[in-house]
Order: C-alpha cells, then structure tokens, then sequence
C-alpha cells in the first residue's frame, strides 16, 4: 500500500522529499508541517516509520465511515479537540519518547498560506521540552484536494521540505501561559523562515522569470486594469512586453545590463514598458518626475542614462519640461511612436509565439539573480537624491518576505496609487500582486482625495497600499462604506498618527498595519499583520533578515538601527555612500533610532537627523510632530504641523513649529504637548505659518525644501 501511495503522489504530483533522513530523528519529537490539503497525511505518510502518528480529531472522525477510516487507526492518535486534557494525553505520549505529526494550524488553509497556529502546541514544547521539525510542503495549495477558493489542478508538482532537528528557546521563569504563547510564536516564526528559504532556494531567480511562470499557470486571468479601465490578462501582458522588448533591442542594441531611464505614471504602459526591458536584458532606472529638472538631470547623469523612455500623452497631462533633459544629451523614446510603428503581422506573430509557449523567456532576459533589476532614487527629503541599485534577488526576496507573513489569496484586488519610482509603489504595489498572481488596479496619483475611494469601492478591491498624509486626505473625502471590502491597509513611508488611525476604526472599521522600510531594502523592513498586530509599532522583522542596535551618545532609549538580509541593495551609484556601505559588510545603515521590545516588534523614535540637541539632550523631531498630530481638532484635518530645529545662543538649539494653519498659536502648541506627558524642553520655541507644507511624491513632508524655506525666513 505504502509503495502504491509513493507512486501515485509521483504520477500525479511529481512528489519529492528533502532532507527526510531527519524525520528518523528518536523521540520526543514534534513534526509540524503546513496544512493545505486533504491528502496532507499521504505525503508525510510516505516518508514516516510506523511509530509516528498523526494527531487526529475524534469528533471530525464520527462525520463519516471515509473520516473514520483515516482518521482512526494504528496510524493516528485521535484526541477529543473540546476536551481540556487533550494536550495532556499528547504531552503524555512524548514525555515517554513518543513521535508525533501535529497541524499546528489545526485546520487546511482557507488562502493557501499559513494561518494562526493553536497554542496548545506551545504548551506542548513547553511541558515535553521535545524537540521539533517543521515542514513546508510547497505547492500542495494548487492540487485538487485544498480548500481554498482559488485555481487548483489535478497535475501540480508537489514538494515536501523538512527542517533540521530545531530546539525550542528556553522559557525558564514564565508562567505557563507566557510560556506557550512566545513557544508558539518561536514555532510559528521558523515555519515562516523556512517557507522563505526553501521559495529562495526553489523559486524562480529573476523577476520575469517569476511573472512568467505565474502566467503560465493563469494565462487568461486578469491581471491589472488602470485609470483608463483598459484590462490586462497576464497572455497580453507577455505579448505587450516581447512585442516592445525585440523594438528595444532593436532601438538600443544588444547590450546586457544598460540602464535605460523610465518616466511613466503607475499605470498599464509601465507594466508592460518594465518587462518589456527586462525582456531586451536592459536594467529600468525609474525616475521621480514630481522631481524638478535639475534633480531629474542629475539622477539621469547618476545612473549613465542615455535614453528616457516616456509617454507623451503623459508628459502633456503632467506637464513635464523635457528641454533640460535633451540640452544634457538624453533622448526621449516615447511609446505611443514605438508602438504606431509596430505592424499587424509581428503582433500576431508575438501572439502565436506565447500561445504556443507562454512559459518562454526571451534569450536576452537576465538569468542571473545578482544582475540589476531595478534602479531607484532615494526621496531626497533631508539630503540629494542616492541612486540605489537592486537586483532580482533583492527584489524577489523582498516580495516573497511579505507573502510568508501575510496571507494573500487568489481573490485579493490591490489598489495601488502610489508611484512606481517610490520602492513601495514598485515592489508592493505592482510587482507583488504580479507574482503572486492577483488583480491590481492602478492609479496614477495618491493626491486624487475625492477619487481614490470611490474607485477603491467601484473596483470591489481588498488591499490598500498609503501613507499616514494619504490616508488623511482619503478619509476627509470618503464614505463610510467605501473601504467595506477592504482586508489589508498598509501604509508606510512615514509614521501612522495615532488620530488617523482613531478615525479609520471607529468611521470606517478599518485596521492600520503599519510597516517600515527604505528604498535600500526593496524596501519593507518590518511589518505589522493581522496575525502580529501591534499599534505604535512597525512590526516584526521579515523572515531572513537580521537587525544590530548600536548606541548613540545622547539617547537614553533605543540605538540607531543597521539590518542585514537578501533585500538589501547591491549598492549605490554615488561613489563616496557606496563606498560607506560596502564597508560594513552588507550590513545597511538605517539613520534610523528605534526600540525593541521583548517580543521582536520594532519602535520607530525618529531619524537621527532628526534629533536636535537642546540643553545638551537629544529631542526627537520626528515625536514632537506625532505629538502634535490631530491634536487641533478645531482646525480641521487638514492641520498639519511639521517641526524643525535652528541655533540657539542659549541652549545650542531650538525647535521651531511651522504649519499651514494661520490661527495656530504656540500656547496651543505646548498645551498639546504638555497634554500629551512631553517636558517643556521639547517644546518649540515659535510656531511659523506657511501657506503649505512641501511634500514629496510619496507624501512624506519635504523636509529639506521646509528649512530652506525656514533659513531664508529667519535670515
């Protein structure tokens, strides 16, 4: 029987085993494997001596004499799930050096990730002291027998991967129910790990590698749609990129690896006008058209750029001045001529080609993880712009990062209206939804308060990519019942404001997961899930990476933070800041002070230069401007306060409070303040009114333009 079930896995599944020579590791042991299928025990059944036994539900086995034939034999261990001492009678059964396979989810995934695991199976480790073997069955999500909502076949390879022997951390001096809550939450972090490594090791190396097989598997299936409401299938997104990807060969040769600028609004043509360059073997370098000339100049001198490829219906609507761009020798490519020149034949010859093969990569593609992907532009709010190069494995990893620590299914509809030039517009926004295979819907700008809702409901979608200045615009404008479909918020790039956060749950039962990243990083860092939750935070680490805290003089909380790990960039285009970062090693600098509390989650204080040093302590700007954030309310939302530091004869520095609200008085500033458990030494000294706050692309507020403008008010 067994050599029968071997061979029909093989038949159907292509069924491999890795580092099964584990699993004949003696008891107490705990093998704790994902839980996807029906036919779950069949893979694990396979590779297992007889002693182990599955533990099993005794009530699910009375459902049927099919249930009762598997669920109750010499195999299992069935156990009473209501029953308090059913723990017990599993901790009983390891204690005398027995082996057993537990789901730990204790039910089949209903998105085809990694659900909450129970934490009986903490209390489990905590009382047996057993050892434990994680297993990461990849690909069982797509076969007939799971139970999620999305595409399924009957012929879908199927992998089984097991850990080494892992011990569980010693929790001496907790209470038992401290104890199997971090052991549960330990557990739960090495299924993660090691679902991102063995995707690492397995998966595909490069990005249109990874969108390729995706469309292979779903050829028809929409995939983005934007503001023109013109719908992409993943067949017409590869037919789209071959089709411009032979005129860029064409148009700039075959050189592997040259950077060739991209100036487009996060829409359909910058999908396809990406891939499209990966096909031709060329590396994009998106460019910030928010940006002024000269900043747009240098950081196309940066990056060695030669040709801009654009749109002119764009550079029309957005009114782009492109005068100083060709004056410094870069030509303009624009797609609607590309395109116009294209003929019927050799469009439906790339039609034929990847109905034929739509597993095919054009032979100019990268194959290689470390070649360059992608280079970005730093936002440039406290310093100019770096030019920051991130190849496809930073990227890939970066993307797989977040899917092992969110459970996205199939049925999600992102909607991203943050651009492609910012890191979490490019990798979150549009890249992930690509790979994984889910609908998007792109928009090109997050400052449409009024629009982005509505569409945001018209289009049914689920998951909502912002930032704490976005969202604030979002909800002066929206109904009530815009985000009802909503599943994730995430927002980045600057910190949540507690109000902010207040008015989504309570007008629009919607839950903030705020996350942290650098464009440096491809670019989350950390962030917060349903599973992991925790306001004020920017949540836990991503699997793979690695993060050292080294003290600053002045800061009395927390350190200045440099993480490690397979998103980070391969580097810098600036000589002298690429130069600073090889020499750490592959560690990067954040700039950023934090804190870290017991459980791993991450405390963002504010960037160190941010910090002013007044009376000789170091005064967070960052946390006088989130004091101080919604605490107006007589003004309205669109209040905003940004805070700034200048010299003081008396005390070496002093904060300046600056914002758009004319009536603001500093009284109300050092109330707030003081409402708010701050001591008077953060307190700014004068509050200055400007007609409106600069602000990046992103939405982060323009620091740097701000104390220009403060210098030249105060000269």
């Amino acid at each position: 029987m067994r050599l029968l079930i071997r061979l029909l896995l093989w038949f159907f599944h292509r069924f491999r085993a890795y580092n099964a020579e584990v699993l004949k590791t003696p008891g107490p042991v705990l093998l704790v494997p994902n839980h996807l299928t029906w036919i779950d025990w069949m893979f694990l059944g396979v590779l297992l001596e007889k002693d182990w036994k599955f533990v099993t539900s005794r009530t699910t086995a009375q459902t049927s004499w099919l249930h009762r034939l598997v669920m109750i034999n010499r195999r299992t261990f069935p156990i009473d799930t209501t029953s308090p001492y059913a723990v017990k009678e599993m901790a009983e059964f390891l204690k005398k050096g027995g082996r057993l396979v537990l789901f730990a989810e204790g039910r089949m995934s209903r998105t085809g990730a990694l659900m909450k695991l129970y934490e009986g199976t903490g209390f489990l480790l905590h009382k047996t002291k057993a050892r434990v073997i994680t297993c990461y069955l990849r690909g069982a999500h797509r076969i007939k027998w799971a139970r999620h909502p999305g595409w399924k076949r009957w012929f879908t390879p199927v992998s089984a991967h097991f850990s080494a022997v892992l011990s569980p951390p010693l929790v001496e001096g907790l209470t038992t129910n401290k104890a199997r809550v971090q052991l549960t939450a330990w557990l739960r972090r090495q299924l993660v790990q090691q679902q991102f490594d063995v995707e690492m090791a397995f998966g595909a190396r490069t990005l249109p590698e990874a969108i390729v097989e995706t469309a292979a598997q779903w050829p028809g299936h929409l995939a983005a749609q934007d503001f023109t409401f013109r719908k992409l299938t993943y067949r017409r997104l590869l037919i789209g990129a071959t089709i411009l990807g032979r005129q860029w060969r064409k148009r700039f040769g075959p050189q592997r690896g040259e950077r060739i600028g991209l100036l487009l609004p996060t829409s359909l043509g910058a999908v396809v006008s990406l891939l499209s360059l990966w096909f031709a073997g060329k590396t994009p370098a998106i460019l910030n058209f928010t940006a002024g000339p000269a900043v747009l100049t240098g950081c196309a001198k940066l990056a060695g750029l030669r040709w801009i490829v654009t749109s002119r219906a764009f550079v029309t609507r957005a009114r782009i001045n492109l005068e100083p761009l060709a004056e410094a020798g870069l030509q303009a490519i624009f797609l609607e001529d590309i395109m116009s020149g294209v003929g019927f034949w050799t469009k439906l010859w790339a039609a034929f080609e990847r109905l034929v093969n739509v597993r095919s990569l054009p032979e100019s593609a990268p194959r290689d993880a470390e070649s360059e992907a992608v280079v970005l532009f730093t936002s440039g709010s406290e310093a100019a712009p770096k030019g920051v190069v991130l190849s496809h494995r930073n990227l890939l990893a970066n993307i797989r990062q977040m899917l092992c620590v969110a459970d996205m299914s199939d049925s999600e509809r992102m909607f991203n209206a943050l651009p492609i030039f910012h890191s979490f517009g490019l990798t979150a926004g549009t890249l992930l939804p690509l790979v994984r295979g889910f609908f998007v819907f792109l928009y090109p700008s997050p400052l449409h308060y009024r629009v982005v809702p509505e569409l945001f409901y018209d289009r049914d979608c689920t998951i909502l990519l912002a930032t704490n200045t976005f969202l604030n615009g979002y909800i002066r404008r929206a109904h009530p019942y815009d985000f009802h479909n909503l599943r994730y918020l995430f927002a980045g790039a600057e910190k949540v404001h507690e109000n902010t956060a207040n008015i989504l749950a309570r007008k629009f039962g919607v839950r903030v997961l705020e996350g942290y990243g650098a464009t440096e990083c491809s670019p989350v860092i950390a962030v917060c899930t349903p599973q992991e939750p925790k306001f004020g935070s920017v949540g836990r680490l991503l699997p793979g990476m690695e993060y050292k805290i080294e003290p600053v003089p002045g800061v009395l909380e927390g350190g200045r933070l440099l993480v490690r790990g397979p998103n980070v960039m391969k580097g810098y285009l600036n000589p002298e800041a690429n130069a600073a970062f090889q020499a750490l090693g592959g560690w990067y600098d954040t700039g950023d002070i934090v804190t870290v509390d017991d459980e791993g989650f991450l405390f963002i204080q504010g960037r160190l230069k941010r910090f002013a040093k007044v009376s000789g302590e170091m005064v967070s700007l960052t946390a006088v401007e989130d004091a101080l954030a919604g605490a107006f309310p007589q003004y309205g939302l669109r209040c905003q306060v940004a805070v700034l530091s200048r010299p003081d004869s008396e005390k070496g520095e002093a904060l300046v409070a600056v914002s758009n609200e004319p009536h603001l008085t500093i009284e109300e500033i050092r109330a707030a303040l003081k409402a708010r458990g701050l001591p008077n030494l953060w307190a700014p000294k004068e509050v200055i009114f400007v007609k409106e706050i600069p602000k990046l692309g992103t939405g982060k507020v323009n620091h740097r333009e701000l104390a220009a403008q403060l210098k030249e008010r105060l000269s």
